[in-house]
């Protein structure tokens, strides 16, 4: 295969693993899988892209689910023939869904965990206007405490610090910021206003609902959807954590993935 990525794709696992295509959220990126794939999935190959225009991937518009959707398709044909299973947290579960919509060949089998999609304009358009604001910390202390206020109160603490060390990097007078372009991200914040797409009916689909997250980032209109849509082909699991999933209960997780594998 001759196919070159314009993502940065980190790879945990064997290279004859079963093969999951992880997706990070708005503002992540693909290393952190990293715990959840060596310490709970050593025997599975996972793919985890920095989506474009987060970490190490290249940060050139169109910032948009159609451009991530050709990004994914070309980290996916550089990396094997058979179709995945793809896992996907918040932002990255809406960019999994706009990669079934065009290419359902692709995928076999796909784990939500508190995916967002189709949310209120009213608050994104607030969430934009404050990352504009506020977009970098004075100190890794601050970025610490916002992580712990914003879905991460729950996280191992050692993996909080894996987060701050890999994705914190140096802005300017002595600041610190996420390793993301920030024009890209407030594009995906947009994004996020799109309407929902949904999978094919008969495409095996795990839903897992933070039940701590108010107001839900899983709207009640798509979870009906996807109810309507999917019937006996879909699985609503309601967890009672934040948003951060995988990072909060990665025992769970990986159960979880391995039940779908």
């Amino acid at each position: 295969m001759d196919h070159v990525s314009p993502l940065h794709v980190y790879r945990f696992g064997p290279a004859n693993g079963p093969v999951v295509l992880a997706l990070h959220g708005v503002t992540g990126h693909g290393k952190r899988w990293e715990p959840l794939a060596e310490d709970h999935l050593p025997d599975v190959r996972m793919i985890a892209p920095d989506l474009r225009g987060h970490g190490r991937s290249t940060a050139l518009p169109p910032w948009t689910f159609e451009t991530i959707v050709e990004d994914l398709v070309e980290v996916l044909a550089a990396e094997t023939d058979e179709p995945v299973v793809v896992v996907a947290h918040s932002f990255g579960g809406a960019c999994a869904l706009h990669l079934i919509e065009r290419h359902p060949h692709l995928v076999r089998k796909l784990v939500l965990l508190d995916s967002a999609i189709a949310l209120e304009p009213e608050l994104l358009l607030d969430v934009a206007l404050s990352s504009l604001a506020s977009p970098d910390y004075d100190d890794v202390e601050q970025a610490r405490q916002d992580k712990v206020a914003t879905g991460w109160g729950e996280v191992d603490p050692r993996v909080l610090e894996a987060e701050l060390a890999e994705h914190l990097v140096p802005t300017t007078d002595g600041r610190v910021g996420w390793r993301i372009s920030q024009p890209a991200i407030n594009s995906y914040w947009g994004q996020l206003a799109r309407d929902w797409v949904l999978p094919p009916s008969d495409l095996p689909t795990v839903l897992v609902q933070a039940t701590k997250v108010v107001p839900s980032f899983v709207t009640p209109e798509f979870r009906t959807a996807l109810i309507e849509r999917l019937g006996a082909n879909l699985t609503l699991l309601e967890w009672h954590c934040d948003h951060m999933v995988a990072q909060i209960r990665p025992a769970e997780t990986a159960a979880l993935i391995r039940s779908v594998l």
